[in-house]
């Protein structure tokens, strides 16, 4: 059975995840001195996800029609 043309992730398409996965919060957390080598991989503390904002482009083809 073939996956509809609609339901395919495009690789331009990825979205900001707002969970992260155990390896991704480890290295969050090594970067920032909170967990050592041999603390428990369980339970580990919560660790924030940074969100991006896209800024928006300026219009440019009315300012130069403008000066034209």
């Amino acid at each position: 059975m073939t996956i509809d043309k609609s339901l395919k992730i495009k690789a331009g398409s990825v979205k900001m995840r707002n969970v992260m996965t155990r390896a991704e919060r480890l290295t969050k957390l090594i970067e920032t001195e909170r967990w050592k080598e041999g603390d428990p991989v369980y339970g580990l503390p919560k660790v924030r996800v940074p969100k991006i904002s896209l800024k928006k482009k300026k219009k440019v083809k009315k300012a130069d029609e403008e000066a034209a």
